[in-house]
């Protein structure tokens, strides 16, 4: 795997520091979910929402959910986060229980970034909570800012940014606590059409060169296909595994967007993928 200092001026800057990102060792699990099912409400007949279903996910995989509305993708993203706890069955996060904000870096489909706070400020908070030194933190800030396409725009207001700028300083605020997992439920989903693709080539890049894991939710089959080393599709409610699908596409960081989005393996797993997430909708 490259390490940012390979990168071409054009791509992602070369860091001056080491790199406050996770790099995980190769082949250790980093979720676990072992006959997990979710039923919202008490009442014996609540109907399910998710499962009865089982993933592992390798440490530095990038893992995608799609499927119908409603099939359980953004519950299960909670209960990995920790946000929630599963009616059945064991969710684990780097071998122990999820909790929320300990393991886990997340990205919302609205920012809920701090409006009286600036982007430098938003991105120290969580370089605070994660124990980073106060003198480390502005140079750190500015690594990842950069990372995310936001150079010099640390002592900017959110409010000053467009809808896709903040969202790139809410993916840098989730990766500076050092978390080994990222989750992303729909972060793109509100953007333009446009702005929506940079995103893409701009966390598909971060992921490939820190190794990041990361769990993504998502309607769009295209996205999926672009950014996932992985794509799992869950059926209709209760959302189970339909469809387990290895995205085995060259992905090193350097890739051209464009020829890789025109290349006929792509094609294929997006067409692939595509009849699955129908197939799960009936």
């Amino acid at each position: 795997m490259p390490s940012p200092s390979d990168l071409p001026a054009s791509g992602v800057p070369r860091p001056s520091r080491p790199s406050p990102l996770p790099r995980p060792s190769p082949g250790r699990e980093a979720v676990s979910l072992r006959e997990v099912a979710h039923r919202y409400g008490r009442d014996r007949e609540a109907a399910p929402v998710l499962g009865p279903l089982s993933l592992a996910i390798p440490a530095g995989e990038f893992l995608v959910l799609v499927g119908p509305s409603g099939c359980g993708k953004s519950t299960l993203l909670r209960l990995i986060a920790g946000f929630e706890r599963p009616s059945s069955g064991e969710v684990t996060v780097g071998g122990g229980t999820p909790e929320p904000g300990r393991q886990a870096g997340v990205v919302f489909q609205q920012p809920r970034l701090f409006p009286w706070r600036t982007v430098g400020e938003n991105i120290a908070l969580a370089l605070r909570f994660a124990q980073v030194p106060r003198a480390e933190r502005p140079a750190r800030v500015e690594e990842l800012l950069e990372r995310v396409g936001l150079a010099g725009t640390a002592r900017r207001r959110t409010w000053q940014l467009s809808g896709g700028q903040r969202q790139r300083v809410a993916i840098a605020r989730a990766l500076a606590g050092g978390k080994e997992l990222l989750l992303l439920d729909e972060p793109f989903a509100a953007l333009d059409a446009l702005t929506r693709e940079r995103l893409q080539e701009d966390l598909r890049r971060v992921s490939a060169l820190t190794g990041v894991t990361a769990v993504f939710v998502t309607h769009s089959v295209d996205e999926a296909v672009f950014l996932g080393t992985r794509a799992v599709v869950l059926s209709a409610r209760p959302g189970r595994v339909a469809l387990d699908l290895p995205l085995a596409l060259d992905r090193t960081g350097n890739e051209d967007p464009d020829a890789l989005r025109g290349a006929p393996e792509y094609a294929a797993l997006r067409a692939e993928l595509g009849a699955a997430v129908r197939d799960a909708a009936r």
